[in-house]
């Protein structure tokens, strides 16, 4: 047997005074082996990043290590100093994180932030960090990659952005790969590819990979190993396949419960005259400005799209980014303008309405955003973030005010979280105050925009329900965006494949997933983690 690269013992990290419990990760214990990828598995606030962040040297200031010890190359990593750290990280430990836009410098190119690593352990001259660089944009499969390493963040796809990060990570060919949920907000084609290199790079190199995850289709594509954590300890851990399709504790039972399957439920079909909304031509083309090296550039997000929702139905809106699923839905709410086309919500023109007009005809169509957190404002009270709708309507603010108790309770929180702020709320509590907000004006029709695609898998299926039960309570219509396909099976009845601003298929969601035609449709299909063991 090969012995550990990491071997992490009894690890013990308290939470500062009043949390809501003493210890962010209690007596922890596993191994990183090399040549295979440990998944660590648990809903927010279970441990898994605050594992990473201990193995990185990254824990806040605020986090205590009480007792336990992570060995690495004969030593306790816990016990070493700024100067060690700063050799070991990158060098020998390397971190891939969640969200790259973040992570990487808006203000440097590409190449210049992978030739940085180089750079910081004083390695390689200036013209073979350059060269070093290209290699590696080659090596993780960015496109193109002379254009790539001149190219800044935001001049780059999720998924690009990813694969630099990637290649930042194996720059100095670490021992140890850290992935802090890597593939969360990637559309399921670009997460295949992702999931691919790093599985090829991780054989390639004989790295030991801890890949933290929420979402068991990734487990179940990637996975050598996998330790299931729950309020900081260590509830499960064996062989994939073991717990994948022989689970012994409840909470892995429940987390594998609550993973959306691909068979869509049996649904009723809906009459298709007088639909809630009915979208004819829709057009939208985005124009950049031109720069001194930069031409004028111009993306079609939305090419004479047409469908219609009918009332009481659930329109599902799928496809890549950059498909334009966003822009349709910002389009038909109106926070940006089609170039052409009609929106017709309730048989009345809205894309057609200025001024007062507009404004009334928008309390009809209200959204759900994909970020809670970023669409509440931080320095309001939840109550007032949902009264302030109905008060622009001209409801008096303590009618408005008594409703958003009414509301907060509809969609299960308690009235008294009328009086607190956005940030004293889990991620799935927040996205109930954002469908909250958006019933405040009894509108007739939601666009929810990849609202659960940021939670875990059970908060993910609780809000589900929630959609569920509204929807047949307060007979609403919605549009559904979402680029995972389980969500997708689970709560639409019938599904709109988007692909470069075109619907190239539309058909009831049992019929999608059993007879797909368009040769895209059947790409995204396969790109599905299969899940059989989950």
């Amino acid at each position: 047997m090969a012995e550990p690269v990491v071997s992490i013992r009894d690890l013990t990290l308290d939470l500062p005074l009043g949390g809501d419990r003493v210890h962010a990760v209690d007596g922890v214990s596993f191994d990183l082996m090399p040549g295979r990828i440990l998944c660590v598995v648990g809903e927010s606030g279970s441990g898994k990043s605050m594992c990473a962040h201990a193995l990185m040297g990254l824990l806040p200031s605020a986090i205590k290590v009480m007792g336990g010890e992570i060995r690495f190359d004969g030593r306790d990593l816990l016990k070493q100093d700024a100067a060690a750290w700063a050799d070991l990280r990158g060098r020998r430990i390397a971190m891939i994180f969640q969200e790259p836009m973040t992570a990487l410098n808006p203000l440097m190119r590409i190449g210049d932030q992978i030739a940085e690593m180089f750079e910081a352990h004083g390695l390689l001259t200036p013209a073979e960090r350059r060269a070093r660089a290209l290699a590696l944009a080659a090596e993780v499969g960015l496109p193109d990659p002379e254009r790539i390493i001149r190219a800044y963040p935001h001049q780059l796809s999720g998924g690009q952005r990813q694969r630099a990060m990637i290649a930042m990570a194996l720059a100095l060919e670490p021992a140890v790969l850290v992935a802090d949920e890597p593939t969360t907000a990637l559309d399921v084609t670009t997460q295949a590819q992702i999931l691919r290199l790093i599985a090829e790079l991780q054989v390639r190199r004989n790295m030991a990979v801890m890949f933290i995850t929420h979402d068991f289709g990734v487990v179940s594509r990637i996975a050598d190993e996998v330790v299931v954590l729950q309020h900081g300890r260590v509830v499960e851990q064996g062989a994939a396949d073991a717990v994948l399709t022989r689970p012994t504790h409840p909470y892995t039972q429940a987390l594998l419960a609550a993973v959306p399957s691909l068979e869509p439920p049996p649904r009723m079909p809906l009459p298709a005259e007088n639909p809630a909304v009915e979208v004819t031509g829709l057009s939208k083309t985005y124009v950049s400005s031109a720069g001194w090296f930069r031409p004028k550039r111009r993306v079609a997000a939305a090419r004479d799209v047409a469908f219609a929702i009918r009332r009481g139905e659930t329109l599902g809106l799928v496809g890549e980014s950059g498909s334009g699923k966003s822009s349709i839905a910002r389009l038909l709410v109106r926070l940006i303008e089609p170039d052409a086309g009609a929106i017709r919500v309730g048989g009345s023109d809205f894309a057609a309405c200025t001024g007062p007009a507009l404004r009334m005809a928008r309390q009809r169509i209200q959204m759900v955003f994909q970020d809670p957190f970023a669409s509440l404002n931080p320095r309001r009270k939840v109550g007032r973030i949902i009264a302030d709708g109905p008060v622009a309507h001209g409801v008096a603010p303590d009618a408005a005010l008594a409703r958003a108790r009414d509301l907060l309770q509809l969609v299960g929180l308690d009235a008294g979280a009328i009086d607190r702020f956005p940030h004293e709320f889990s991620g799935g509590q927040r996205q109930r105050i954002g469908i909250a907000r958006a019933l405040a004006l009894e509108p007739e029709v939601l666009v929810a925009d990849e609202p659960v695609s940021a939670l875990d898998v059970s908060v993910q299926a609780q809000v589900l329900r929630l959609l569920e039960d509204l929807k047949a309570r307060l007979g609403l219509s919605m549009l559904f965006i979402t680029h995972d396909l389980r969500v997708a099976a689970q709560i639409c009845d019938r599904i709109a494949v988007m692909r470069k601003g075109e619907i190239v298929e539309l058909k009831t969601a049992a019929e999608l997933f059993a007879r797909p035609e368009h040769p895209y449709t059947r790409e995204l299909l396969a790109a599905v983690p299969s899940g059989e063991a989950a």
